[in-house]
């Protein structure tokens, strides 16, 4: 499995379900005009959009045919299975900033779970019921629209992961005035050095503990 991270909370996945082939997925592409960030050419198998807001459903940023998850349920695509989880945008039950859905991912015997712009500072026990120790955990830091990196350190031990990448934080050309990853880096207490690519398979998933990822955006 092969993660890149292109800016706020647009990742794409790479991976190997099965003999058929590589399945491509990506989350929450995003509109580059009103983000300020560069969004590369993209295509995919399947493209999962967690909510309805322009940093995070610009579909004409991806080429191509593809599958297209935007809600909750569960999908299979390619051998590919996807889980959409309700959430909210803020600690309201949605009042203040609407419903997000939250993804787990299942090939390649792992679980890749997307936060989205995650605003609940506590999961609920039927959100982890399929959230609770996924293999890599994709969770916003940023704050002021999402979690802020207290809280997200906060969520990150309700779940118990093995791998942590934080997205949605402060990137030079962001029109948007997020927190910066340091803090979140600071609160979780684990170092890194980022990275282009992560590439991972379940033989080399951290047993005994967290392990931190930071992608180049």
């Amino acid at each position: 499995m092969v993660i890149q991270w292109f800016g706020q909370s647009c990742i794409k996945v790479q991976t190997k379900p099965g003999p058929n082939g590589e399945v491509t997925v990506l989350f929450d592409p995003f509109d580059p005009a009103k983000l300020g960030l560069k969004l590369p050419k993209l295509s995919a198998d399947i493209v999962a959009v967690t909510h309805d807001h322009h940093d995070h459903n610009y579909l004409a940023g991806v080429s191509g045919e593809y599958f297209l998850i935007d809600g909750p349920g569960e999908y299979e695509v390619k051998q590919t299975f996807v889980y959409g989880i309700p959430g909210f945008h803020d600690n309201t039950q949605g009042a203040d900033r609407g419903r997000v859905t939250m993804y787990l991912l299942e090939s390649e015997g792992m679980s890749l779970a997307h936060l989205s712009d995650l605003g609940q500072t506590e999961l609920t026990q039927e959100q982890l019921e399929h959230l609770e120790g996924v293999d890599i955990l994709l969770l916003p830091v940023g704050g002021v629209y999402t979690i802020n990196a207290k809280q997200a350190a906060a969520i990150v031990s309700q779940i118990d992961p093995r791998i942590i990448i934080p997205i949605h934080y402060r990137l030079p050309g962001l029109k948007e005035n997020l927190d910066s990853v340091d803090k979140f880096i600071q609160e979780i207490g684990l170092k890194s050095t980022p990275e282009e690519k992560f590439k991972i398979a379940k033989k080399d998933l951290p047993q005994d503990e967290t392990k931190l990822v930071l992608l180049k955006a």
